[in-house]
């Protein structure tokens, strides 16, 4: 997924940097000169330098195709109004506000904020989880969010149609717990098919959640 960060500071360098090895396509808008060329010189990335709160500097970032938009600058203000304009005048599906103090969250998501937050790494696991909603659900949460239980929405022009579990390359940390075909349970073996229309449940660690869905080319 492509994703637009604005704020190029040790958050935002770690976050792209995480978001890249993660195989996302992270591009960041930093204002600071200095700042914009050691990002460019340690991430082969995009790096827009200017101020993310002006239009047009938006839009040289390619936020027109953007999945989703972070603001992790300093300033809370700033992360509020960069997520405004990513939501309503481009019409990104999420954003996501880093909240530098924590009294503000609640108002930056009454303000239009999808999530505002403090920590990178849930940063980078809500995007994957939210962007990919429409594929894969979290079913619950295990161990304050180390695994999850999820259901995989197989698509009916599911591009693996047939294919054996034990085809699949899939992640150590994962157990496919069970598939639910036309109202029928079916408990998994190596040589059982996932097709088309297949509801397919996973307990997995969180971080591997994203690589199952690619794996099955749920995702992007």
């Amino acid at each position: 997924m492509k994703v637009i960060i604005v704020g190029g500071g040790k958050v935002g360098y770690y976050l792209a940097q995480t978001l890249l090895s993660h195989g996302h396509d992270p591009h960041v808008i930093e204002i600071n000169k200095d700042q914009c060329v050691m990002l460019a010189n340690n991430l082969d990335i995009p790096i827009i330098c200017g101020d993310g709160s002006l239009i047009e500097v938006l839009r040289s970032a390619g936020i027109e195709g953007a999945d989703a938009l972070v603001g992790v600058t300093g300033k809370d203000e700033n992360n509020l109004i960069i997520c405004q304009l990513a939501k309503k005048k481009f019409g990104v599906r999420r954003t996501v506000a880093r909240v530098n103090n924590p009294k503000n969250a609640k108002v930056m998501q009454q303000l239009g904020v999808d999530i505002p937050i403090s920590s990178t790494d849930n940063i980078v696991r809500l995007l994957e989880r939210e962007i990919d909603i429409s594929a894969i659900k979290q079913l619950a949460a295990i161990n304050r969010g180390e695994a999850s239980l999820s259901e995989l929405s197989i698509p009916p022009d599911f591009k693996l149609n047939g294919i054996r579990l034990s085809e699949l390359s899939m992640p150590v940390d994962s157990i496919v717990v069970s598939i639910t075909r036309d109202n029928k349970l079916i408990i998994p073996r190596g040589n059982t098919q996932i097709l088309a229309g297949d509801k397919v449940v996973v307990i997995s660690k969180t971080e591997v959640l994203h690589d199952i869905g690619k794996i099955l080319q749920l995702t992007q």
